[in-house]
This record gives C-alpha cells, sequence and structure tokens, in this order.
C-alpha cells in the first residue's frame, strides 16, 4: 500500500512539472517575486493578483528546472487562489516544516496533494528545490501586504 501511495504522489509531481495548470503570466500584478538557486539553476517568478479583501484572485508562475520546483510553484498555485494572504503565509510556514520533517500537517486539506513532497524530506540536497517557490510567495505577500497596509 505504501508503495501505490508514493507512486501516486510522483505522479503528481511529474504530470504538474509536464503540464503545469498556472504556468503563464498575468495582466494585471498585485505582487510579485522571484526566486533562484544557483546550485542546480532552479528559477521562479510569482505573479499575484488580489481581490478583495486581500484574497488571492489571480496567480501564475514562470518557472525553470527540476520537476519538484516546477511542481511545487504549479500546487502553490492551487493552494493560494481564493485565499487571504495571512492565510497563505501560515501554509507556507507549514509546507516548508513538512520538508524539513517529512510529517504531513493534519487537518489541513490544502495538504492533500502537498503530501506529494513530503518524501523530499530524505533527500536534503532536494530541499530548496521543493521550497523555492514557497519561499519567494512569502516575499511577494509580505510586500503586497506592506504595500496595501503601509
Amino acid at each position: 500500500m505504501e508503495d501505490s501511495v508514493e507512486d501516486l504522489y510522483q505522479h503528481l509531481i511529474i504530470e504538474r512539472a509536464r503540464a503545469p495548470h498556472h504556468a503563464g503570466r498575468l495582466v494585471h500584478i498585485d505582487g510579485e517575486a522571484e526566486g533562484n538557486n544557483p546550485m542546480c539553476g532552479d528559477q521562479v517568478h510569482l505573479m499575484f493578483a488580489r481581490g478583495d479583501g486581500d484574497v488571492v484572485q489571480e496567480f501564475a508562475h514562470q518557472t525553470h528546472g527540476c520537476a519538484i520546483c516546477i511542481a511545487s510553484a504549479d500546487l502553490l498555485g492551487d493552494v493560494v487562489l481564493g485565499r487571504h494572504l495571512d492565510e497563505i503565509t501560515s501554509t507556507v510556514d507549514a509546507f516548508e516544516e513538512m520538508i524539513r520533517t517529512g510529517v504531513r500537517p493534519t487537518r489541513r486539506s490544502e495538504f492533500d496533494k502537498l503530501a506529494a513532497f513530503a518524501g523530499v524530506h530524505a533527500y536534503r540536497s532536494r530541499h530548496r528545490c521543493a521550497t523555492l517557490a514557497w519561499q519567494a510567495a512569502r516575499t511577494a505577500i509580505i510586500r503586497m501586504m506592506e504595500a496595501h497596509h503601509g
């Protein structure tokens, strides 16, 4: 059973890397950030458009790199759409913790798909591949909140 779950997760990562749902550019951008990992060549550029009440209405990314990095950026898009900026920050923290520990957060439905990355925990050299987009998202969210409330 464990092998079939791991296979399913690996399949999700490969599919989202091959055919990302959120790849592209936004016409209207309220916040953006970039991430770069010179050790392996991964690069992400995230774009956010905010709707009413600090809720992410649109998201796009341009990601070049390994399958883990591309899939992680793309699944980030699934998580942020329709969510308040404050909620996203706590999800970024939880995702990074999962990569460090390998333990999927309980009682967080957004981790149903993100659990695919829990296995990255065992490969320290791949941690940055999985978290690069999430760290960029944190930067973009902080900038959007400061611009809107500051």
